[in-house]
């Protein structure tokens, strides 16, 4: 129900108190930042029931935002500095667009009075810098307009497809008079077309072998659980889509049957005894090499169910229902009748990796999965020993895997300390490589100083794994700036206020692990292992 102010409210709110009052309404208790001297009277006299949580580098701030809105599944407010902290953050930013986060970024802009002298600070046309990657991105007209540019960025950042959006406010504006904006309630389900529901029902029971993919907007959406209940009723493989963010199966379900590569010739090798092909909450499909993706042109069947509107228009092939994932999975279950088709084989899982030294990277996600809490959360930045994870370090479904669809780095760390703060009661751990560590570093400050139950797992192999994988796969030599020999994780980290250990022994990997879990503060344990370049693409794996 609509919340309307006193008519004293409304007499004597201001562009801030306004706000401030919008945020509390929205169940919005964070703040993420950076200061500037263009925010210093938004940040002056803050109030005592929100909290401020300050990132070293703006980058930081909204990876930090991104990790919490995807925990919270609210989104995030953000207030950045002007032109050059909103471009510090840029990279990320389009990370949480692609990762359609739901976020609103304030940021800082000269005073009115001075901007048409294109004063220091001044951010020209503030509103087209972060385009296109934010779904909303509007600098008010009028001082008056802010709270409600900020109320419809919020309603903008939580309609499906979730993303970030952006509101430039000039320093002069928070002190002036503004009418409160009621806060409203909007639904965000989409339901589902009936007539497709039931003739994409009526393909999965004339199905002989159907393959489900899964991706991120199951988990998002809270559906993992009737995921399961769906592919358990129509017998059907499980398949995760490719570079998915998050875990919408459980990994060591009978029914799951492994990760789908990004290219087009494995994926198409991988789909080709399934006769049907039904895609959830994914794009059809995300390629990262060239190659021909024959499964386009085979004669499989293919469907899609998909709260984003542009994956549907792109698909090349089949048919596409745009709905969320919750009201779809619900009606395909009550459409399903119980299947007389027998189960598909279950996926061969890879014997338990030997201890070695140097230490395989393999044996590490085995170390972790042998060691880490049961409830613990994983947030994942380390491209080249991506597939050995997936092999070695089952996640067990909702809520246990977090990373970034983008491909840029420096998401990662601050991404779970924001996890981190929404989920103090569990261990957050952060699987993240050498080069992805060194983007974002400045984030365990923030989790040092707030104490967080975060264990950051830093994989070193000296240099740009993936990129030494991709090398190779192009056939390309003599490539400059893939090695980064000498980097001193433990001695960063304790600067930073963390505790650190370096671990280069299998024999004392394992109790590294168990410590570093079981502390009440953030921790790094720096994991030397082995040089070896990893294949990403052009053989199986």
């Amino acid at each position: 129900m609509s919340r309307q102010p006193s008519k004293r409210a409304r007499a004597s709110a201001t562009v801030k108190s306004a706000t401030f009052d919008l945020l509390r309404g929205f169940g919005i208790t964070k703040v993420f930042g950076n200061p500037g001297s263009t925010e210093l009277p938004f940040l002056s006299d803050w109030p005592d029931d929100i909290e401020y949580v300050l990132g070293l580098q703006e980058a930081s701030v909204i990876g930090m935002a991104d990790g919490y809105a995807q925990a919270t599944r609210n989104a995030a407010f953000v207030n950045l500095h002007a032109a050059a902290g909103v471009g510090h953050a840029l990279g990320n930013i389009f990370t949480a667009f692609r990762n359609q986060t739901p976020m609103v970024i304030s940021a800082g802009q000269q005073a009115r009075s001075i901007l048409p002298l294109q004063a220091f600070l001044y951010a020209e046309r503030a509103s087209e810098f972060p385009r296109p990657y934010v779904k909303y991105s509007v600098e008010p007209a009028r001082p008056e307009d802010v709270p409600g540019a900020l109320a419809r960025a919020y309603y903008e950042a939580m309609q499906p497809p979730c993303g970030p959006t952006f509101v430039s406010v000039p320093i002069d504006d928070w002190d002036k008079p503004a009418q409160p904006v009621a806060v409203r309630r909007v639904s965000r389900e989409l339901g589902p077309d009936a007539e497709m529901m039931r003739a994409l029902a009526d393909a999965i029971v004339a199905s002989k072998r159907p393959a489900f993919v899964v991706g991120p907007s199951v988990d998002k959406d809270q559906a993992v659980d009737a995921m399961v209940k769906l592919a358990e009723r129509a017998n059907a493989s499980v398949w995760v889509s490719p570079f998915s963010p998050r875990c919408s199966f459980p990994e060591r379900h009978p029914l799951f049957a492994g990760f789908l590569h990004a290219s087009p010739a494995q994926l198409s090798d991988a789909l080709r005894e399934h006769d049907l092909v039904v895609v959830f909450g994914a794009p059809v499909f995300t390629f990262h090499v060239e190659g021909h993706p024959e499964i386009f042109h085979d004669g499989t069947v293919l469907w899609q169910i998909t709260d984003n509107p542009v994956n549907a228009a792109v698909m090349p092939a089949g048919s596409s229902i745009v709905a969320t994932m919750k009201p779809a999975i619900a009606a395909l279950q009550a459409l399903l009748p119980e299947t007389k088709r027998a189960k598909p084989p279950s996926r061969i899982l890879p014997p338990p990796p030997a201890a070695k030294n140097p230490i395989p990277a393999e044996y590490l996600m085995h170390m972790i999965a042998e060691t880490m809490p049961k409830d613990a959360l994983v947030v994942e930045e380390a491209p080249s020993h991506r597939p050995i994870m997936q092999k070695h370090l089952p996640m067990r479904g909702q809520d246990s895997f977090y990373t970034m669809s983008s491909g840029g780095l420096g998401w990662s760390l601050p991404a779970a300390v924001g996890v981190a703060l929404d989920r103090s009661k569990q261990r957050t751990i952060c699987l993240i490589g050498d080069g992805s560590a060194m983007y974002s570093i400045q984030a365990l400050w923030t989790a040092a100083q707030r104490k967080l139950p975060l264990t950051v797992i830093v994989i070193n192999n000296s240099g740009y794994g993936a990129m030494r994988s991709f090398s190779q796969v192009m056939q390309v030599r003599n490539v400059p700036g893939l090695e980064l020999p000498d980097i001193d994780f433990v001695k960063i980290a304790q600067g930073l206020g963390c505790d650190a250990v370096r671990v280069s022994e299998a024999a004392k990997l394992g109790a590294a692990l168990k410590k570093g879990f079981a502390s009440s503060n953030t921790t790094l344990i720096e994991v030397m292992v082995d040089f070896a370049v990893p294949i990403l693409y052009g053989q199986k794996h």
